[in-house]
């Protein structure tokens, strides 16, 4: 099929659009149920959390290896969006919110990985071009909300909800109606419980794994942050940003990077590209203070811009490399336990900008960030020696 590629980059777009959701109307639940600042840490680890449960269950019993990839997807969606508009029910409190928020990450399980695992099934050629396009519209469908509330600011602030859970139920379907199972899916013949942690006992799928590791650290703590950075430094230098806008275009040129990336991986070796967009946003966490420090907007926004892009660059490359080094019938099962394992860390990382924001000023905040980056290339240098022909 030669639209399937682009099916499928859809859907995921449409799909993912929940995820932020709920960090895109973060204002409007504090002001209207009297919550703490700190409720951002919060609300962004519930997703994560919900998001790592998911990807366990889905990981210890082989879900998307066993059963249609394309029907695992449909459900999902329709429950993840199910629990998005939830969120918008009148009565909520601040408890409330954080189990919905939950379940949205829980089913967003069933999307993400699952969706790199349904074009691993098409495109054994070319996966790191595939996977640039569908983590770019990942990055797209994280930051859409952003633009979705940015828009829509005259409107109530539930129409942010409403717009994403109707998209996500929209790429649910369709994806179900256009995309069968992948010409080179093999099914799991049963359910191995084990095959969730086998898997690390494979030397190069471990250094690619804590390749992914070392970027994840740094990846959802600053896009979850980003609203806070904007905030902080208009607070701190008397200027005023379109908050919602920019959050969005920050996070959104990420998937231009992705998509590059996968292009470029059909050239050079995705462990190089990999490494380069890893060491890039590694040198853009050392050197965030000058850059929150120094007073003019457009150096922040640039700077800022030039991390939204370098931030995301490896992870379809990460994806691709995790996908490469595992084994063909585990293959869902792998990309699904890496995710799990990675979006723990995130939760860390979120959790420990929220404690430390209480303590140290902001312009010294995301220093912390580099530590992703730097244990992230020393995997990716045992990776070369480990497996020199991918």
């Amino acid at each position: 099929m030669k639209n399937v590629l682009p099916i499928i980059v859809l859907c995921q777009f449409l799909c993912t659009s929940i995820w932020f959701a709920g960090n895109s109307v973060l204002p409007d639940l504090i002001f209207e149920l009297n919550l703490d600042q700190t409720y951002l840490g919060n609300l962004t680890s519930a997703v994560q959390l919900g998001f790592i449960t998911g990807t366990l269950v889905f990981a210890v019993f082989t879900i998307s290896d066993k059963f249609s990839p394309s029907r695992v997807f449909l459900i999902c969606s329709i429950f993840g969006s199910s629990f998005n508009f939830m969120v918008s029910l009148d009565g909520m409190n601040a408890i409330d919110i954080l189990i919905f928020r939950f379940m949205t990450g829980f089913f967003l399980a069933g999307i993400y990985p699952v969706g790199m695992k349904i074009a691993a099934d098409y495109f054994q050629k070319g996966l790191g071009k595939s996977l640039g396009l569908l983590v770019g519209a990942l990055v797209l469908g994280t930051s859409f909300p952003h633009l979705v509330k940015s828009v829509t600011d005259g409107l109530p602030w539930k129409t942010v909800l409403y717009t994403t859970s109707f998209f996500a139920l929209v790429g649910g379907i369709l994806l179900f109606s256009l995309v069968p199972d992948g010409p080179f899916r093999k099914p799991g013949r049963k359910f191995h419980f084990s095959a969730f942690l086998s898997v690390f006992r494979i030397r190069a799928f471990r250094a690619a794994a804590f390749g992914y590791f070392g970027h994840m650290w740094e990846l959802y703590a600053f896009w979850a942050f980003i609203p806070f950075i904007l905030q902080s430094f208009a607070t701190l230098h008397g200027t005023n940003f379109n908050i919602p806008l920019w959050s969005f275009i920050i996070i959104a040129v990420g998937g231009i990077s992705c998509a590059l990336g996968g292009v470029l991986s059909e050239k050079f070796n995705p462990k190089y590209i990999a490494s380069f967009a890893l060491g890039l946003s590694g040198i853009c966490c050392l050197l965030s203070p000058i850059f929150l420090l120094q007073p003019f907007s457009e150096l922040l926004l640039l700077f800022l811009l030039i991390w939204g892009l370098s931030i995301t660059a490896d992870s379809p490359m990460f994806s691709t490399l995790v996908a490469q080094n595992s084994p063909d019938t585990a293959r869902g099962t792998a990309l699904t336990i890496v995710n799990c394992l990675g979006f723990a860390i995130t939760i860390i990382s979120i959790q420990a900008l929220s404690l430390l924001s209480e303590l140290i000023d902001v312009q010294y905040l995301f220093l912390i960030l580099a530590l992703g980056p730097f244990f992230g290339l020393i995997a990716m240098v045992k990776l070369r020696f480990l497996n020199p022909s991918i």
